[in-house]
């Protein structure tokens, strides 16, 4: 899939959320996941994290400037590929 066969107008302001357990450092994993590629520092204001009802799960939701289908693409791979993080949105 290309940048042409998505509804989304480029660039654009995207949420990228992704969950794991509460003990494995998922917030730092899901920064550094995501940093590696975007432009620059992510900052505090753009990375949210919530705890699940029972403290057993964490969900980080970063909101990234998106440049291209293939920009996210690669950041759901990267994701998606760490023992960590169980699922994302």
């Amino acid at each position: 899939m290309t940048s042409e066969d998505t509804p989304l107008t480029f660039p654009c302001d995207f949420p990228i959320k992704a969950m794991g357990r509460a003990g494995a450092d998922i917030e730092a994993t899901v920064r550094r996941l995501v940093a590696a590629h975007v432009c620059g520092e992510l900052a505090e204001a753009d990375v949210r994290v919530a705890e699940s009802r029972n403290g057993r799960f964490l969900s980080v939701t970063v909101t990234v400037r998106a440049h291209s289908r293939e920009q996210l693409d690669a950041i759901y791979r990267d994701l998606h590929a760490h023992d960590d993080v169980l699922m994302t949105l």
